[in-house]
């Protein structure tokens, strides 16, 4: 059978048909798919994680105990599962092991565009890289072999573009024939005390050295001679562009990104008068090709940032004096005249957080902000965040901060941070705070699912990734227990409590918490929200005084040519009837829509 897939979608069909027993995961743009496809085969045991930490030591778990595990997460989740992933290179698996790291370049939604391929490199792992949805699946297989063939997880590295992507991907059936998990003792092989890890080492290092040879006739890396004036060196998406744009040059597509295959690179090398590297973000394979004395170009010449896009590549090798096959490179990387209309990131209509951050910038609050929805509090008119560096930095960020400014300065800042985020890594930050008696307030959206990603559940939502009834962790509970002693529930759409509660607690010298207790208005769960009654604006007693638009609701639409000073108006399809927007009028224009 064969299907139209994205690349997520191929990766979840990989791990069914390679036999995948257990999958784990951290919800993150772009890979957040992969497990959300992987829950509808009953065969695989398949949830979120508190954090890619937790996920890829689950996975460590359940390949300890002899089963085949994938374990997924955006780019930067590899810096939190860092940890245990530099000590599983040492003690190897027992079920294959795949650790797919999805990388984001031109960050379409991440906070940094980092490659990938230098864990692979620096935790002396290999590393598969699929240039096709097809090969997504494949690779997968692929990798799970090869991680019980050489005793090693193996990373499966996607791009944005591989992840969302679509092309035909054909199907097969699942393996049958693999080994029964069961317990198997072996101490000292899985516990690194020093006296293992050192016996561990060489053989991490042997098994580099065996891969490296292996590289050079796997199938998954090949050379296609075509016309050897030119000869590019590329791997993932990349060659995909490659091919299109220049479909008469000689191309060595790697499938192996780490360890390289040097023998068939440098018999590539002497098959081509000039040689190119053509790969996104650093130059990892130049750098190591040119370490062999092989003369080759790429990033002296190719961006060094954000995505390589046919328009791009083709302006770059203009330069060169290589242009595709019409030779009209400037035709060919055009862009068009008619672009679609601007659609700046905004909180939705209805969103808990507006309510917050207006109240905040009207504090005139130091908001040290975390990774999530409410990350648009940045933005105008709320204008309400001065930090945001990675999930869960926003409380330990206000430690920081209030640790050496001013007593009068401290009493402006606020952490704010989501449900998710803070059972990602926020309660290590809150722990700390009380510890160490900071007295700064931090401010819990809790929204009741993981938004940004697509509202994916959590230990605060009640429900697993199957959406089974579960255990809902209660934050409030959590934080005393921690040893904050001034925890407030409060509602984000009454703006007078919440704005009291904010300046209550801002201006106490000892650590504190609100929490705001409404969901997400796109969780589709019943029960756990009902939509109010619609708002309209009325003309008549509008004055243009445009308070109203202070909260930059979609929903809030400005008419500059109605009225003495203009008009505002609500627009009844984007209306959720929070009531924020009444709140702010003080001329009583906004009510109960008729």
């Amino acid at each position: 059978m064969r299907e139209i897939i994205s690349g997520n979608e191929a990766i979840a069909r990989g791990a069914y048909e390679a036999g995948v027993k257990v999958a784990s995961a951290y919800p993150g743009t772009p890979s957040t798919e992969i497990l959300e496809n992987i829950v509808h085969y009953k065969e695989i045991d398949a949830s979120w994680a508190s954090n890619e930490k937790v996920a890829l030591e689950v996975g460590i778990g359940a390949s300890f105990a002899g089963a085949r595990a994938l374990v997924a997460m955006k780019h930067v989740g590899v810096n939190v599962a860092a940890d245990p992933l530099f000590t599983l290179s040492y003690t190897g698996v027992k079920g294959g092991l795949v650790l797919v790291t999805a990388d984001d370049p031109e960050m379409h939604s991440s906070q940094n565009e980092q490659d990938n391929r230098n864990y692979a490199k620096f935790a002396k792992v290999p590393m598969l890289e699929p240039a096709d949805s097809h090969e997504c699946k494949e690779f997968t297989r692929i990798a799970l072999e090869l991680s019980e063939q050489y005793d090693t997880p193996v990373f499966l590295r996607t791009t944005t573009r591989i992840s969302h992507s679509k092309s035909i991907v054909t199907f097969a059936e699942p393996v049958r024939d693999l080994p029964v998990p069961a317990l198997v003792k072996n101490a000292a092989k899985q516990v690194m005390l020093p006296m293992n890890a050192r016996v561990r080492h060489p053989l991490v290092e042997e098994r580099m050295k065996k891969l490296s040879s292996a590289a050079n006739s796997m199938a998954i890396n090949r050379m296609e001679l075509r016309d050897r004036t030119v000869g590019i060196i590329t791997s993932g998406v990349c060659y995909q562009y490659v091919r299109e744009i220049f479909p008469q040059l000689s191309t060595l597509k790697l499938g192996m990104v780490h360890p390289l295959p040097m023998d068939m690179i440098r018999q590539f090398a002497a098959a081509v008068d000039r040689l190119f590297v053509v790969e996104e973000l650093d130059p990892f394979f130049e750098e190591q090709i040119k370490a062999q004395g092989i003369e080759v170009s790429g990033k002296d010449f190719l961006p060094i940032c954000g995505e390589l896009t046919p328009e791009r590549i083709i302006k770059a090798f203009a330069t060169k004096g290589i242009v595709t096959n019409s030779g009209s490179f400037l035709e060919e990387a055009q862009i068009p005249k008619e672009t679609l209309p601007g659609r700046p990131p905004n909180m939705c209509p209805g969103c808990p957080h507006r309510g917050v951050f207006y109240v905040l910038n009207q504090l005139k609050a130091y908001v040290t902000g975390d990774i999530g929805c409410y990350t648009l509090g940045f933005l105008p008119p709320l204008s309400s965040m001065e930090t945001c560096v990675c999930m869960g930095a926003s409380i330990g960020n206000a430690s920081g901060v209030v640790k050496v400014v001013s007593e009068e300065e401290r009493k402006t800042v606020v952490a704010v941070i989501g449900d998710s985020t803070f059972c990602h890594t926020g309660i290590n930050g809150l722990m700390d705070m009380v510890y160490n008696k900071v007295p700064a307030t931090v401010v819990i959206l809790d929204n009741r699912i993981t938004a940004m990603t697509g509202r994916q559940d959590n230990p605060a939502s009640g429900h697993t990734l199957s959406d089974e009834p579960t255990h809902r962790m209660e934050l409030a509970d959590l934080c005393r227990a921690i040893g904050v002693r001034h925890v407030r529930v409060v509602n984000p759409f009454d703006l007078e409590e919440t704005r009291k509660a904010l300046k209550e607690e801002m201006a106490r010298p000892e650590p504190s918490v609100i929490i705001t207790d409404k969901p997400c208005i796109l969780v589709k769960r019943v029960g756990v929200f009902l939509r109010g009654p619609l708002y309209s604006v009325d003309p008549e007693k509008c004055t243009g005084c445009r308070a109203c638009l202070k909260i930059g609701c979609p929903a809030i639409q400005w008419l500059p040519n109605e009225g003495v000073r203009g008009v505002s108006r609500i627009d009844p399809t984007l209306c959720t009837g929070c009531d924020v927007c009444r709140q702010l009028c003080t001329f009583s224009a906004i009510g109960r829509a008729k």
